[in-house]
């Protein structure tokens, strides 16, 4: 495997699992906001939101859940992904992610991989299995290591990003996005794998994003819409489907970035499951910058 293709291969897999599990968590720019479509000037339903702020305080007191999703993003990737994850003290977490098409996709299968990477999360970083033929490469070692505060570092601006939702992705910034909309309503009552639940649906414009209906305090707002450009998103779709607990069992979403279009959807279950999450064998972990050390590459 040559230099420049283990590095595509070790940054890409790090930034889309890391943009992974910011989806299934709902957190900065892949997380969707609801509501009428922008532009249309409806004003938020009341009920409505005094509902999701209930649902965003319930989330946020359960602590951990189980996932399972699909995410698609432009000609880059298109990925499984399910496991736990916890956010009592930072993200924690174990996810198994399946790349099924786009370039990191082909990427990995020209590295000799099958598709599939298992990934630890941890509250200051997060660890890749790559499989046998990469662990080839780098004598032997399965595990990649990649600090969060190393991000900015490998992916340039959206490292920045990447970082900063990982770290605080939770179910609950999902609901606090779609508060952001302004325009949040009720799309009724369906069925989502057996269980009973009340759906809310809407679109938020980045560029009209303003305080005007928003549901967030200025500091939050002027956050999220942050996040939101810097990742490139120009405009994105949410529906969440609630069960009678207040707690999300279903979310997806759609919108442009820079990168393309992406769509994500995500269920949710076992609200409050055990997550024990360790570091991987030392002796079978390499350190992603260290990986471009040896082969002397730029880690910025």
């Amino acid at each position: 495997m040559r230099t420049s293709t283990l590095r595509r291969v070790g940054t890409g897999a790090a930034a889309v699992a890391l943009m992974s599990v910011a989806a299934c968590s709902g957190g900065g720019g892949d997380s969707g906001t609801a509501g009428k479509p922008a532009g249309t000037g409806g004003a938020a339903e009341a009920g409505s939101v005094a509902a999701l702020q209930q649902i965003r305080e319930k989330t946020g007191t359960v602590r951990s859940a189980r996932i399972e999703g699909t995410t698609e993003m432009g000609d880059t990737v298109s990925m499984q992904q399910t496991g736990t994850i916890g956010w009592a003290d930072g993200l924690s977490g174990s996810l198994t992610i399946t790349y099924t098409g786009g370039t990191m996709a082909e990427a990995l299968k020209q590295g000799g991989g099958d598709g599939t990477v298992r990934a630890r999360y941890l509250k200051d970083e997060y660890y890749a299995d790559m499989g046998d033929a990469f662990a080839a490469k780098v004598g032997g070692k399965h595990w990649v290591r990649y600090a969060y505060k190393d991000l900015a570092e490998l992916g340039g601006p959206a490292g920045d990003v990447l970082e900063e939702q990982v770290q605080n992705s939770t179910p609950e910034q999902g609901v606090k996005a779609l508060l952001a909309a302004g325009d949040v309503r009720k799309a009724g009552q369906e069925d989502v794998r057996g269980v009973s639940a009340t759906r809310y649906s809407g679109t938020v414009d980045v560029a009209e994003l303003t305080g005007r209906n928003s549901a967030l305090d200025p500091e939050q707002l002027a956050a999220l819409k942050e996040q939101l450009s810097a990742a490139g998103v120009t405009t994105q779709t949410v529906d969440i489907w609630v069960d009678r607990n207040d707690l999300l069992v279903k979310k997806t979403e759609r919108g442009e970035t820079a990168g393309g279009a992406f769509s994500s959807t995500v269920f949710y279950s076992d609200y409050g499951t055990k997550v024990a999450v360790e570091k991987p064998p030392a002796a079978d972990t390499v350190d992603f910058k260290e990986i471009l050390k040896q082969r002397g590459t730029d880690p910025s």
